[in-house]
This record gives C-alpha cells, structure tokens and sequence, in this order.
C-alpha cells in the first residue's frame, strides 16, 4: 500500500520525477539487479519522486507482464524513500489491469499516460482515465499529458475528476500550459513540467513547479542543482547549469528523438551500471560518432568506470 499520502505526496509532486529505465540482460529479458543502484543514486541525490514505466523505462517496448513486475520491482528498490509513480497506459484494459497492480505494489500514485491511439476523441480520453480512477480504486492519478490536440476544455474535464492530483505537461506551448492552470487554480494541483530539464525554466514561468528527468538515471546530482537554481528564481545559474547538459539532451533527440533512451543507457555503460540495449524501434547502439561525443562529454563531467 501507498506510503506518502496527502500533502506530503503533493508537495513531492513539485519537485523533480525521475523517470527510471529498464534494465534488460544479454538475452533481452527484464534484469531487475542494475536499478537499485540507479535508484539509489537518485534517493541520495535528493530526486522527489521516480517513476516505474514511463517513456524513459520503454514503457511501449515492455509486455503487460514485464510492466507489472516492474513497478514491483521499483517498489522494492525504493522501499519507501520517496514516493513511486506507476505508469499505465496502452489499451484501458491493460491501463485498468496495471492500474491494479501498481496499487498492490505499493505505488503512491498512477502517471496515466496519454493515449496515442490514432483516433483519440476528447471526450474518450475523459472516459479513458475515468475507468482507469475506477480500477485504480482511491490511487491518485497524475496525468501525463504529451500534447493538448485534445484541447483545453478537455484537458480542464480531466483535471476536475476527483482522484486527479497533478498534470505532467509535455507539450511545448507555455502559453496553453498558463491558461489550463487559469482554468483549474481552485484544484491546486501540481504542474509538473514534462520535458525534463532543457524546458524547465519556461514552463516554471507560467506556474509549472519540478520537471520529468531521465538524466537521474546517469546524474542526479545535476539535475537536482538544476532544480535548486530555479526553485531560488536563479535563472542565470539554472541556463548555466542546462547549458552544461544541454549535449546529452541533444544526443538523446537524435534520430528523431529515437536516441533518448539509447543514450541513457550507453552513459549507464560507459559509467559501470549496465542497463542493456534498447529495444525496437529505439535506436541501438549509439552511432560511432555518437558514442564517441558521449564518452567525451561523460569524460568531461568525471563520470566513467
């Protein structure tokens, strides 16, 4: 059962959600053993909360029952240190099913992803996460939101069901993020910024609090120093601090952003906490002169074996 309720897991929602990768062994199959180091270096670092079956963890590259045995997985390597976010997603018997699993795992919450189902109405999407918030039973239920197409008298439908805490924006637009907010001030719900560090400070412009990482796998210290800067209103600090990572961000959206994963797992690689490949469609390996600009870059932070 859930170990952060109420406030203190709203306040966490504030801070920086990490997105935890999915180790997989020679023979491709699930090698639970390299995330406790992964999830500690993110605990000891001061990461919020971290998340089991995002994007990050390959989410659509995992079978129904690889996902539920990794977010149980997650919640043992965390054992309660901060809270866990369940992802769930694909079909809204999957969603449903994994909903419940992540409940039993001990989730504190649900990051319910947004359906990429190529005919996705916006009144199916309310349906959508309604039956979701009837599996998960009480859960809460953050929404992961990858564009606002559905539009924002949808988007405010779904932040106004009640087990609905919290909105991870993926989208671009800074401006549509604001006029949600405007719209749903009376809820008090958590914005998280959804595009990792890179987007932070525009987004925290308009209301948005925290951001999604997935660079915590690699190097949480700095993304935390990231957070900091922008939670004291040190913009010049927190555009320093991303111009610093800003290449491996850049190496991440290579091959039309089929590289992102790719290249968090080949700096777990090159740091000594090997994670495996990547799985189709993502790109594995890193091309030659990818690889060689990471190992620069990892060089340059002091971050290899």
């Amino acid at each position: 059962m859930s170990s952060f309720q109420g406030p203190s897991l709203r306040k966490a929602l504030d801070g920086i959600s990490g997105i935890l990768v999915t180790p997989f062994d020679a023979d491709d199959r699930l090698a639970p053993g390299p995330l406790r180091p992964v999830v500690d270096r993110a605990v000891d670092a001061g990461v919020h909360v971290l998340v089991a079956n995002g994007n990050t963890s390959e989410f659509y590259g995992l079978q129904a029952a690889e996902a539920e045995r990794m977010v149980h997985v997650a919640a043992d390597c965390i054992a309660g240190r901060v809270p866990l976010l369940g992802g769930v997603g694909r079909s809204v018997q999957e969603a449903c099913a994994l909903a419940r699993v992540s409940r039993q795992a001990g989730a504190d919450a649900l990051m319910v992803h947004q359906p990429p189902d190529p005919f996705v109405a916006p009144r199916g999407v309310v349906d959508y996460v309604r039956r979701i918030a009837e599996a998960a039973d009480s859960l809460p239920l953050v929404l992961y939101l990858r564009n606002d197409n559905i539009g924002l008298k949808a988007v405010e439908q779904l932040c106004r069901l009640p087990q609905v805490i919290g909105v991870k924006w993926a989208s671009p637009t800074p401006l549509v993020l604001a006029e949600a907010i405007r719209r749903t001030a009376d809820l008090k719900l958590a914005w998280v910024g959804g595009l990792a560090e890179v987007w932070a400070p525009p987004l925290y412009a308009v209301g948005a609090r925290g951001f999604t990482s997935g660079l915590i796998n690699v190097l949480p210290q700095r993304s935390v120093a990231i957070y900091d800067a922008l939670e004291a209103a040190d913009y010049p600090l927190a555009m320093r601090l991303i111009g610093e990572m800003l290449p491996f961000e850049e190496l991440r959206a290579q091959e039309n952003n089929g590289a992102n994963v790719t290249v968090v797992k080949a700096a777990l690689q090159l740091m000594g906490n090997d994670c495996g490949a990547t799985r189709p469609p993502s790109a594995w390996p890193l091309t030659d002169a990818a690889q060689a600009e990471l190992r620069k870059l990892m060089a340059g932070w002091n971050a290899l074996a």
